[in-house]
């Protein structure tokens, strides 16, 4: 794979560069992902280069102006202090200028269906492509699979920072290794706790899993922590109790690297987000390096001004998830090609 930074930067030199970002979040407000894009627009422009910014937004099964790319506008402008010319069709050549954006992805079927030919019509408009889309290299996506096969191909700063931080804690985690895994749908990180379960030391599961009963199932683990006590609202177990706060801030405590992926509680609403919060703070307080990922996850980390204390923040969700899971992401395998 060739990264970006590598360049002979006199290659960008009034090259046209397709940038495949991810701005899907649904308001400029949600800025993670939007600031950490910049890195890599900042080093294409500032080395002469011209970039087109490749995006998705939502799941629109057709033209929806409420999923549009054109909010981003004012948020590059004033962080890139360059002017953006926003394209609401595929033009057949691009306008003059240095910082364009192209409408949602998704409102062409095209990008989804992962159409080869439709990339073509796409990379015929720049010189260069890079990925730095890390939470959609899970997707089989034109964009992402399909543009690298037509183009030459890099991973961009942001992708360069999430596979080196993910793979470390993979491959050569200090220990005690503590895994904390929540969100409502649990068993989707199931393929990433079994990866990496003969390397922890403990798995901290939230408040969801207590719905879940015994489809839940991890060869009954002793590593594997379930919530001694939880909080209930309808029936349902909505945020883990004091019993288990109290133990799982313990063990936090005493770790050396923590991967957190998915709220340990409905954060959303007050009555049940002190098991997030205060797993959240004993993670900022750990001297462990810690990687948080998921979109409520780092949500939440950002409400309550900790970003500065977590070691790394991952922009993907699903996609850290696969990461994670050993799985090869087709996005980052192409790069590969």
């Amino acid at each position: 794979m060739k990264y970006l930074h590598q360049i002979d930067k006199k290659l960008l030199q009034n090259k046209i560069c397709l940038l495949r970002v991810d701005f899907n979040v649904e308001s400029v407000k949600d800025s993670l992902r939007l600031e950490s894009s910049l890195p890599t627009i900042h080093f294409l422009l500032k080395n002469g280069a011209r970039v087109l910014l490749l995006s998705h937004r939502g799941r629109p099964q057709k033209i929806d102006k409420k999923l549009s790319l054109k909010i981003f506008v004012p948020f590059l402008e004033k962080n890139l202090e360059e002017s953006v010319k926003f394209l609401p069709t595929i033009p057949v050549k691009l306008p003059e200028g240095k910082l364009m954006l192209l409408e949602n992805l998704r409102f062409w079927p095209e990008e989804e269906k992962n159409n080869l030919g439709w990339a073509k019509k796409l990379s015929e408009l720049g010189d260069i492509y890079i990925n730095d889309a890390f939470a959609v290299s899970h997707r089989e996506n034109a964009s992402v699979t399909q543009l690298p096969k037509l183009l030459p191909s890099y991973a961009g700063l942001l992708l360069e920072n999430e596979i080196a931080n993910l793979s470390k804690i993979m491959n050569q985690p200090q220990k005690p290794l503590v895994l904390i895994f929540g969100g409502a749908k649990i068993e989707d990180k199931l393929p990433a706790i079994k990866n990496l379960l003969p390397k922890a030391n403990k798995v901290l599961l939230g408040s969801s899993v207590v719905n879940n009963g015994a489809k839940f199932t991890v060869h009954d683990s002793e590593k594997v922590l379930k919530p001694e006590d939880w909080l209930t609202e309808n029936g349902k177990a909505l945020d883990i109790g004091l019993l288990t706060i109290q133990n799982y801030t313990g063990i936090i405590k005493k770790a050396k690297t923590v991967i957190w992926n998915g709220p340990v509680g409905l954060f959303e609403n007050k009555k049940f987000q002190a098991g997030s919060a205060a797993i959240a703070k004993a993670i900022a307080k750990s001297d462990a390096f810690s990687v948080v990922g998921g979109g409520e996850t780092t949500q939440l980390i950002l409400q309550l001004g900790l970003e500065k204390k977590i070691g790394f923040l991952s922009t993907g969700g699903g996609a850290m998830l696969e990461f994670l899971s050993g799985k090869n992401l087709p996005g980052i395998e192409a790069l590969n090609t």
